[in-house]
């Protein structure tokens, strides 16, 4: 009597080493009862890129808060003093405003006003003067008339490059009247600034049916959301939790509003598509921008540090900054510093470092104090990861890091000899006291949950919420 094996495989024992000899796991020909030769299997999955995850740099600089409207709106408090760039007109001293201090265009609505005292300065000359009239010749314009103090007129106070199209600074510094003379006739209000932001809805979705979910696998999964087992819907699930969270931060980083003739809000139904402001855009639109620390052409020494200061003691001289920075930006960093910690040519300080020769030498800096100002220094996985914004840095002017007001709400400015606001960060979301909007998560299906009679467990997720960057003068992008 015969006995055919219904695989087909001849494995009997033979004793000459053959290739026939053994079980391929991995071929076709081998499936079912015929794998009755079990390889060695490493059970756990291998975790080959660490932790994946880069949420986490919100909940470090901000806070969140509910909000029960569709949209934010915040007031910011403009600059006290007046200061304009004007252009020389013609030969009377006559300049005609274009601009104040921050860069935003003027046309009638000014603070000038006869009898103020300004300096007047250009690239290489300052002059002081007395405005004599204001929109004289009734076109409209923003226009003024200036004596000078020092000279027969301002345009030879300043030199013949006042008569050119080089701008010119204007910078109110008091006032002249003669004796009893009237009151002044205009008066200065503040300028109400008002800003805006709306809520932006964020969805996800997960599916897995009722068979797989039942299905036991051989490796076994974890996650950073915690999950671990032998069901692999049960990776699936959380790896697309972690990756819905980690949108919600890249979202609140990089969104922008939709621009009038757009065409995200060129359809008809707008209030889907119109975008919102993120830390990026509120930083490029309201902030500052530098390319000074950037990889390859990194500063050797405190010349572009010096120059960022500038700019914060023109904007409120908050003391204490977080830098967030990619791998290349924080490496010249730390050069630049260990640069101003050498003996001669090459040998690095040991004391400095507070190392010794029996250690490993440390020369990563966690921050560094420059002036008044005190910036400490941490590395931005979003900025380093292929899968984020680190696979975007060989690209022109791409994000290199970013600096912001750290610390609580209020800071105490040794100058003023007072307690200061502190611009902040925060995330808006959507919540009532019957509804909360920042993170929901709910299953539908036969599997988990009897809602429905689909053979599938789903798995939704939602957020609804927007990013405040108040003070946005006070932060700094790194390009």
């Amino acid at each position: 009597m015969a006995i055919t094996s219904a695989s087909g495989i001849d494995a009997a024992p033979r004793k000459q080493t053959l290739a026939s000899n053994y079980v391929d796991f991995t071929s076709s020909a081998t499936e079912g009862w015929a794998q009755q030769y079990l390889p060695d299997l490493m059970e756990k999955e291998a975790e080959v890129y660490g932790k994946r995850t880069i949420a986490g740099f919100l909940a470090q600089v901000g806070a969140e808060e509910p909000s029960a409207a569709d949209r934010v709106v915040w007031s910011e408090q403009g600059r006290l003093h007046l200061a304009y760039t004007a252009k020389y007109k013609d030969s009377n001293d006559t300049y005609e405003i274009e601009n104040d201090i921050d860069g935003n265009a003027v046309t009638t609505n000014h603070g000038l006003r006869v009898g103020d005292m300004v300096i007047m300065s250009v690239a290489d000359q300052t002059a002081k003067g007395y405005v004599s009239t204001i929109n004289e010749d009734g076109d409209n314009a923003a226009e003024f008339t200036v004596i000078a103090y020092g000279a027969t007129n301002m345009a030879t106070a300043l030199g013949s490059t006042a008569t050119t199209s080089e701008l010119v600074r204007v910078l109110v510094i008091g006032s002249e009247f003669e004796k009893g003379s009237s009151a002044r006739t205009a008066a200065n209000a503040p300028k109400f600034k008002s800003f805006s932001n709306k809520h932006l809805i964020l969805r996800d979705y997960y599916e897995v049916s009722g068979s797989d979910a039942s299905a036991i696998g051989w490796v076994e999964v974890s996650g950073e959301e915690g999950q671990n087992g032998y069901l692999w819907y049960l990776k699936a699930e959380g790896d697309t939790r972690a990756r819905f969270a980690d949108y919600l931060e890249m979202t609140m980083l990089e969104a922008e509003k939709a621009v009038d003739g757009a065409g995200a809000i060129g359809g008809t139904d707008q209030s889907t598509s119109d975008g919102t402001e993120g830390l990026f855009a509120a930083i490029e639109a309201r902030g500052h921008q530098t390319s000074g620390i950037t990889g390859v052409n990194a500063a050797t020494d405190l010349a572009e540090f010096d120059a960022i200061l500038a700019v914060f003691d023109q904007n409120g001289a908050i003391e204490e900054n977080m830098m967030f920075v990619d791998r290349s930006t924080s490496l010249a960093i730390d050069d630049m510093l260990a640069s101003m910690n050498s003996y001669g040519a090459g040998g690095t300080s040991y004391g400095v470092f507070e190392n010794d020769e029996d250690m490993a030498l440390n020369l990563g800096f966690s921050g560094f104090r420059r002036g008044s100002y005190d910036f400490y220094k941490s590395d931005f996985k979003y900025l380093n990861d292929k899968g984020t914004r680190g696979g975007l840095n060989d690209t022109v002017n791409n994000i290199r890091g970013v600096v912001i007001p750290a610390g609580v709400s209020s800071v105490y400015d040794e100058q003023l000899g007072k307690n200061m606001k502190r611009p902040f960060l925060h995330v808006r979301y959507r919540a009532s006291e019957t509804e909360s909007r920042k993170m929901k998560t709910w299953v539908t299906g036969s599997v988990g949950a009897a809602t429905s009679g689909i053979d599938a467990m789903q798995v939704h997720y939602l957020s609804e919420r927007c990013l405040i960057t108040q003070g946005a003068n006070n932060f700094m992008l790194m390009n």
